[in-house]
């Protein structure tokens, strides 16, 4: 699988300076984490799973979490794995690859009993997203991981759910955080990604932004954000991927506040429509959250609907400019530090503080390609969304 994969190589050719490379579930972790994009979550319990998982493999999505927690209810469990192992077994009997698929469960006992009734099925699995993650929860949960693993002989992923009130309060944050660091770090083959769950967060207020606000404009959310980053995805080797907060709205509703979406990126012939689409589906308020992301230390995102692929994936592309900063920052030349012009002549690349921002930058360039220098992100908005 690849980004992008899903537009014609033409059309690819005409958009990268570098197109993204292709990768498998059997991918480095640090390959894998970069390129989870936009992982779309659907219900266990969906009767045609199976036809779902391909069609949007044809949209471009390269990961999945087919989730048995929240989506549903706790009287359709039971029936949700039953569907589960059958949707599976379709989904093997395919010749098409499928993205990366990870199962959503509640209770650690889950785990080994799914993959077990997976059998032979369970190499479709890329692993377990596990809810409400904390230091007294997570080693179960992980230790669980592990078993499975052992017993079926493939590689199987985690990724730890960072929801729970405890990261929200203020007087228990920092021991949270740290129980969480200390249960992940004992497991670091194991963990892939870190999710964060705003909507729990939101609840334990009872808050719920609008279509018109981005997480980073719920302060309350925003220090929390700030604060996993600080703790758990440092430049230094220690980190994680932490991958960005789920957008909720997908239909138009009535706005309080002017679109976000500014017009000059869309000013060419044909596009201005596109504009007005993404606005009258609230989308102009995730693309913001997506580059608020990012300026975070944030990368991915949860999404609950289709619509929300394209765009963050549009956005993760590297720019030709950033492409041509880092390199000039990573050049073995440049290994005693210094500081020079940009060759966009429009900004100061300083080598050693920004040699993280720039190795950063050439793994997201990796698994999500290096836009054309003449390319903008509606052009790629424009080209997935065509499919």
């Amino acid at each position: 699988m690849r980004h992008f994969g899903h537009i014609s190589p033409t059309v690819r050719e005409g958009l990268f300076h570098q197109e993204p490379v292709e990768f498998t579930a059997d991918s480095p972790a640090r390959t894998l984490a970069a390129a989870l994009g936009a992982t779309l979550y659907s219900p266990a319990t969906r009767p045609h799973l199976a036809a779902d998982v391909a069609k949007q493999a044809g949209r471009g999505v390269v990961s999945m979490v087919l989730c048995l927690e929240d989506s549903i209810s706790d009287a359709d469990v039971a029936g949700g794995e039953e569907n589960l192992i059958r949707q599976f077994a379709e989904i093997d009997a395919s010749a098409e690859e499928p993205p990366l698929l990870f199962i959503r469960i509640r209770e650690p006992e889950q785990i080994s009993d799914l993959v077990r009734r997976l059998g032979r099925s369970a190499r479709r699995l890329a692993g377990f997203v596990l809810p409400k993650f904390t230091e007294s929860r997570g080693t179960a949960f992980l230790d669980a991981v592990r078993q499975a693993q052992e017993e079926g002989g493939r590689h199987l992923y985690a990724m730890p759910v960072l929801e729970t009130p405890d990261l929200l309060h203020l007087e228990t944050r920092v021991e949270a955080l740290a129980g969480i660091s200390r249960t992940v770090n004992a497991y670091r083959d194991q963990v892939l990604a870190l999710r964060l769950g705003v909507t729990d967060f939101c609840s334990a207020y009872g808050l719920r932004r609008t279509p018109d606000m981005t997480a980073y404009d719920v302060q309350i959310v925003a220090g929390v954000i700030a604060d996993v980053v600080n703790v758990l995805s440092r430049a230094d080797g220690t980190g994680f991927t932490v991958t960005g907060p789920v957008w909720e709205y997908f239909r138009s509703q009535q706005r309080l506040f002017k679109p976000q979406l500014r017009r000059s990126p869309f000013l060419e012939e044909g596009v201005e429509e596109l504009r007005t689409a993404l606005i009258e589906h609230d989308l102009d308020g995730l693309l913001r959250e997506i580059e608020l992301d990012r300026a975070n230390g944030l990368l991915g995102k949860t999404c609950i609907h289709p619509a929300h692929v394209t765009p963050v994936h549009a956005l993760s592309v590297v720019s030709h400019e950033e492409f041509s900063d880092a390199q000039d920052i990573l050049r073995p030349e440049r290994g005693g530090g210094g500081v020079m012009r940009s060759a966009y002549t429009n900004k100061m690349n300083e080598v050693k503080p920004h040699r993280a921002w720039a190795e950063r930058t050439m793994l997201r360039a990796e698994v999500f390609g290096v836009a054309k220098e003449e390319v903008g992100f509606v052009d790629l908005l424009t080209a997935g969304l065509k499919v």
